[in-house]
């Protein structure tokens, strides 16, 4: 479990810089070739960013079963029915949020630059990068959390020195 929160992450940040691209795509759209889409799905599907988004239907779907059932309690049941039904008739609409990757990432690439990231991700170091990458990133974040707590407390202790200098104990 904790190294799939860990790939989520990665793939989140993954999704957050691709995303990040999406102004500057904005300002000039053009289509994406076919070739370039299928490029971009590949690489997605080698960094396996399904995971990010595998439970979107159903999480959102019983999201707004909660949200229905603070203003309809005396549905309850019939609520938890129809979450079922709702969820079922839905299943696999999170397919078009990979389509949505996929098409970012055709705009924030060219078809040359995908096929070339194919290839690197293909290769030794590239498979290897597929794999150390989340650890690595993972790790990192929680150097920074430790690096964070520890730079908090030396800050607070810093106030605390500043303000009994001024003859006030907090």
């Amino acid at each position: 479990m904790k190294s799939l929160s860990g790939i989520l992450s990665v793939a989140c940040l993954a999704l957050g810089l691709a995303l990040t691209a999406l102004p500057a795509v904005a300002q000039q759209p053009k289509p994406a070739s076919p070739a370039a889409i299928a490029a971009a799905k590949e690489i997605l599907a080698m960094k396996h960013a399904d995971a990010m988004y595998a439970n979107a239907v159903p999480n959102l779907v019983h999201k707004t079963k909660d949200q229905l059932l603070q203003s309809n309690l005396n549905y309850q049941k019939d609520l938890n029915e129809v979450e079922v039904i709702v969820a079922q008739k839905l299943a696999g609409r999170q397919k078009e949020i990979g389509d949505g990757m996929a098409a970012v990432y055709a705009q924030a690439f060219t078809e040359q630059e995908l096929k070339d990231l194919v290839t690197f991700y293909r290769s030794a170091l590239g498979q290897k990068l597929l794999t150390a990458e989340p650890v690595a990133i993972q790790q990192s974040m929680a150097f920074m959390n430790q690096w964070a707590q520890g730079f908090a407390e030396m800050i607070n202790g810093e106030f605390r020195a500043e303000m009994r200098k001024r003859g006030k104990e907090i």
